[in-house]
């Protein structure tokens, strides 16, 4: 496969790293960052972007969080967080946590059980009638399976679930996952947020600047190493690959360098370090299938025929992107479909010419042609790793009698637009907080999910969503798994594309940074990164 190099390529980086002895940590300094676009809020629970979670994630903490020093996130590398132990009930329904004492929030007020409890009310959509809290729940369905949150004192808190779910304690350990000050107005969590983190938020200039200062209570004696995070807001990307080359900035934004943006950087600052990674967010169709034309299956069908995801892939990456279904396929990720049962897939066989003839059957069938084509806007979110693809995509759908208008739309309007079902065709680009089928299933195409943005319903997903989330066995849950993306993919659900691999690079002066490998949204607490000069 092509992208086997260059994953070849990261397990050797990862491996000499792990070789090299260990540096005593200097303290101080300000890290600063470049940041693509105006986040929609700092409120993390409430965003479903890599765009907030980068900027914010270093105020707060999880209960437990997967391992900073590893550069896989695995079930069996959790560590404790706000959480200084866990343990499950013999019936494994049950999940206790004992707390840290004398945390304290931002603003001095102590952190205890009760804030755990709160959070998660709220993100179960239990809160109370006049909480603000949590205005949006973009992962409400997360936590389809939690019953309650219990409380035994200030420090022990307890998970009740209605049924085994071995992923539960990966998703509380997603950086999309802190625990929320619950004294806070959800006004104030999505303009200025308090957390207990190693960092506290000290301005949010929209379409400018975020900055960040060292919390010098923070609970995790000696982190973190640096004064402070200074995000400098900057919408053109070659502008921020330039500031980066010109010592301006110390790490670009997460995944930010492409490839061939990377032969540049490369050329022009031989010294940056520079690391690619599988993303774990995979691009794709959402089609409105409630809209004409798009109610018909026929024509959805006719989209997923015509994509060539090889050009996609070489267009925007030299060929790295991994081809695979909708979860991250191997090596890179554990539940993903092996290749060779995705090129069984209608759209994914190697006969590209084959799917197109059968795509304009269909079009013509419907009464399109080349005198006639399908007229259609293309709506995606307006900065370039999502509307690279998009003009990709308008091209490709020439081929078979669509005509096509890209409509890009600001950051900070985009996810409201997609939930509304605002738009007919849109390219998409979907990120899962961890590598795992629940997060990716219930978020995306459960029918009770706010971000099912295609208003997908199949009650038989929906019941083949539920049985692999409870499956404790490892290959029998991986058997239902392959059933249900053979489904979404026959049912243009929501058609993939490509999985993401991109570059990430930072001065050689940056040290501590652990890029975490099969989800962007796991490693940015910054409280192990130090400057060594």
């Amino acid at each position: 496969m092509r992208h086997s190099a260059g994953l070849a390529a990261t397990v050797a980086f990862a491996l000499s790293t792990a070789a090299l002895p260990a540096l005593a940590q200097k303290q101080g300094g300000v890290l600063k960052v470049t940041h693509r676009d105006n986040p929609p809020s700092a409120s993390i629970h409430e965003e479903a972007t890599i765009s907030t979670v980068f900027a914010f994630m270093p105020a707060f903490n999880n209960l437990v969080i997967f391992d900073p020093k590893e550069k896989r996130n695995s079930p069996d590398k959790i560590v404790g967080d706000l959480a200084k132990s866990w343990s499950y009930d013999a019936t494994e329904t049950k999940l206790t946590f004992k707390l840290h004492e004398g945390v304290k929030w931002h603003d001095g007020k102590p952190f205890t059980s009760a804030d755990v409890k709160c959070t998660w009310d709220a993100l179960a959509g239990r809160a109370p009638a006049d909480s603000d809290l949590i205005r949006k729940n973009p992962r409400k369905v997360w936590y389809i399976n939690l019953k309650e949150v219990t409380t035994s004192g200030p420090h022990e808190v307890t998970f009740v679930l209605g049924r085994p779910q071995p992923s539960f304690l990966g998703m509380l350990a997603s950086g999309y996952t802190p625990v929320y000050a619950c004294h806070v107005s959800g006004r104030d969590m999505r303009s200025k947020p308090i957390g207990t983190g190693p960092f506290k938020v000290v301005e949010f200039k929209r379409n400018e600047s975020i900055k960040l200062v060292r919390n010098p209570d923070y609970f995790k004696k000696g982190k973190p190493h640096l004064d402070g995070l200074d995000f400098k807001i900057v919408s053109n990307r070659s502008t921020r690959v330039l500031g980066f080359v010109a010592g301006e900035f110390d790490l670009t934004f997460d995944s930010d360098i492409t490839f061939p943006l990377l032969k540049d950087v490369k050329s022009q600052k031989p010294d940056a370090v520079c690391e690619a990674r599988p993303t774990n967010v995979h691009s794709n169709l959402i089609v409105n299938r409630d809209s004409p034309p798009f109610d018909n299956p026929k024509l959805r069908e006719a989209l997923v025929l015509a994509l060539d995801r090889k050009t996609f892939s070489d267009i925007l990456s030299q060929g790295n992107e991994i081809p695979g279904a909708t979860l991250l396929p191997p090596p890179a990720g554990v539940w993903g479909m092996p290749r060779t049962e995705m090129e069984k897939l209608p759209g994914y066989g190697p006969d590209l010419e084959k799917n197109r003839a059968e795509a304009r059957k269909i079009m013509v069938g419907l009464g399109y042609g080349p005198s006639k084509p399908l007229k259609i806007k293309i709506a995606t979110r307006n900065i370039a790793i999502y509307r690279d693809p998009a003009v990709i995509l308008i091209d490709q759908l020439k081929a078979i009698h669509i005509e096509a208008e890209l409509e890009p739309i600001d950051t900070t309007v985009w996810h409201t637009k997609v939930q509304q079902k605002a738009y007919q065709v849109g390219l998409n680009l979907t990120g899962a907080g961890v590598d795992d089928p629940d997060v990716v299933f219930y978020e995306n195409f459960h029918s009770t999910s706010d971000r099912n943005y295609t208003a997908y319903k199949n009650p038989e997903v929906d019941k083949l969503i539920d049985a692999q989330s409870s499956e404790r066995n490892v290959e029998k849950r991986k058997a239902l798994v392959r059933e249900l993306e053979t489904i979404l993919v026959r049912d243009a659900a929501r058609p993939p594309i490509n999985h993401n691999v991109a570059n990430t690079c930072w001065q050689p002066f940056v040290k501590g940074l652990v890029l975490q490998h099969n989800s962007i949204y796991n490693g940015w607490r910054f409280e192990d990164v130090w400057i060594d000069r």
